[in-house]
């Protein structure tokens, strides 16, 4: 498992509730994106405050998943989500969730000016980035902590995914992906990632046409030789032909029989995805 499922930090899940009746286990708690363990077949953890979930060990098994509120993961208070697992007051206040966050090419902790907090932004911008390009839908570029490898790539649901350079700030690779940005796409078709269709792509011989397409300050930081192509392996019995998006707070109770994990997306045998990472901040009942 990665070194964020063992952390005690407060973007884990703040309240949970495990009980047996009827022969059925119910947890709740808030939702965090799902933990996960590299491998063949890659591992998936719901994380609660006293216990954690294992996803895989429920694959071909009904589930019910009903929403009961909302949690802010940042100050903690019963308040309607807004974005991202946060409140309306606390995404505008946070530095966890800065312009440079979604952005990296705004980051200016390197010149020690502060966003929203410049302690808590050198912490986060001045360590080793990676830029990278993975096959999801399609190749795409995008950026990561290097200690966030291959989690971020676990993450979109990449097939593959190759390291093109590794620089020592986040505004560095910001502005790398910024002009790699006109020859690749920086965001993943979620339908077309969920329904396992993408083109098999080389990404060693792809990272090979990138170099002289990346900022001459970035030169230096180039991967030429290096052989690190990451190959992810999901826990997906069967594809969908068609996905269809599940909003709890549209549809607040859902009940299904899982039949892949892949990005941080469950998929239901009808076709159902339900998107972990969109929804965290919801408090929802699980029934097992």
């Amino acid at each position: 498992m990665n070194d964020n499922f063992t952390k005690n930090n407060k973007f884990c899940l703040t309240r949970s509730v495990k009980l047996e009746t009827l022969n059925r286990m119910i947890y709740e708690g808030v939702l965090t994106k799902m933990q996960t363990e590299f491998g063949n077949p890659i591992q998936y953890y719901l994380v609660f405050e006293n216990s954690f979930l294992n996803v895989n060990q429920l694959l071909n098994k009904n589930i019910e998943i009903n929403f009961v509120g909302y949690q802010c993961l940042n100050c903690g208070k019963k308040k309607k989500i807004f974005r991202q697992g946060f409140c309306y007051d606390c995404f505008y206040s946070s530095p966890a969730v800065g312009d440079w966050i979604m952005k990296p090419e705004l980051s200016t902790a390197h010149l020690g000016i502060q966003d929203r907090d410049l302690v808590y932004e050198e912490k986060v911008q001045l360590q080793p980035h990676i830029v990278y390009l993975a096959l999801s839908s399609e190749v795409k570029v995008g950026v990561t902590r290097k200690t966030q490898v291959p989690t971020r790539w676990i993450d979109q649901g990449a097939e593959k995914a190759i390291s093109i350079v590794e620089v020592p700030n986040r505004y560095l690779a910001g502005i790398t992906e910024v002009a790699l940005k006109s020859h690749y796409a920086d965001k993943t078709n979620w339908r077309k990632m969920l329904t396992n269709n993408f083109e098999s792509i080389d990404l060693i011989a792809e990272r090979l046409k990138v170099e002289n397409l990346i900022p001459t300050e970035v030169q230096e930081y180039f991967y030429l030789h290096k052989n690190d192509l990451y190959e992810m392996h999901y826990p997906v019995l069967e594809y969908p032909t068609k996905v269809n998006s599940l909003s709890l707070e549209k549809s607040p109770n859902f009940k299904g029989k899982l039949t892949g994990i892949k990005g941080q997306y469950l998929i239901f045998e009808d076709g159902t995805v339900f998107n972990i990472r969109s929804s965290e901040g919801l408090i929802v009942q699980l029934i097992l």
